[in-house]
């Protein structure tokens, strides 16, 4: 006898309720050029779409009790592609802070954006920092736009600061520990992702993350990013309720 697909998500959620939630997931929203080509589309109407699927995914985070967010918005590598591409792509940004930016904040979600800021258009910068000055007082869903990011950059920049501090006698060499690293990131504050999603089909990390994601849970599907829905969401969150996580220790089961 075949189940509902809505029976099916009532029963994971069920049975999800009763294991530990990721409290920060981040997403590789990858396949939105293919959507489209894949449609006989231009490459821009699929950036639309997975706005759309962006939209749908921050509504269901919030409502499954998701605690951090973080999007791979833009990346520092992303302005090579045709500048036809990049024009469109910050058009939408601009519309979805125009558009969406009241509807986060209503919806009590913080708005954070990492990455670097140096060269950035000025428009652009304005944008980005009015959407973090509006939320910042704001206390449930915390959003993390990773634009204009690299993970190699991000620690190469943090690695400069600290070398800065020792160059002028404010730290010793003994004190560059890891977790002076860590509160030299973007990130600083947040915990690590404890899942990353990545649509489209593809294996690999495209340098998001990269110190952040150490311990992470991977979740990879084959769906492209506008097809990725609550119900897909639902299935990567059943994943990793059921993987054991053990930090490079020993699984409880072995005691």
């Amino acid at each position: 006898m075949s189940v509902s697909p809505d029976r099916d998500l009532q029963a994971s959620a069920s049975e999800r309720s009763g294991a530990k939630l990721p409290r920060h997931v981040a997403f590789i929203m990858d396949g939105n050029g293919r959507w489209a080509t894949s449609r006989g589309l231009p490459r821009t109407e699929g950036h639309r779409q997975g706005l759309e699927a962006l939209r749908n995914m921050i509504r269901h985070a919030g409502k499954v009790g998701i605690e951090v967010v973080t999007i791979y918005s833009f990346s520092s590598e992303n302005w090579s592609r045709p500048e036809t591409e990049v024009s469109f792509l910050m058009g939408l940004l601009r519309r979805f802070v125009q558009r969406d930016l009241s509807e986060l904040h209503d919806a009590n979600v913080r708005i954070r954006i990492i990455g670097g800021r140096n060269g950035l258009d000025a428009g652009i910068l304005k944008l980005l920092q009015e959407a973090e000055e509006l939320t910042s007082g704001n206390t449930g869903l915390e959003l993390v736009v990773a634009f204009n990011y690299g993970a190699r950059d991000e620690i190469i920049r943090a690695a400069q600061v600290l070398a800065q501090k020792v160059a002028a006698g404010e730290m010793r060499p003994e004190e560059l520990t890891e977790a002076a690293l860590t509160e030299q990131l973007d990130t600083r504050g947040l915990p690590d992702p404890d899942l990353i999603i990545r649509t489209s089909g593809e294996m690999r990390l495209s340098n998001f993350l990269l110190w952040q994601a150490a311990y992470s849970e991977f979740y990879f599907c084959d769906l492209l990013w506008p097809d990725f829905d609550a119900a897909a969401f639902d299935k990567a969150l059943d994943c990793f309720c059921a993987r054991d996580r053990r930090y490079g220790g020993l699984s409880a089961k072995t005691y």
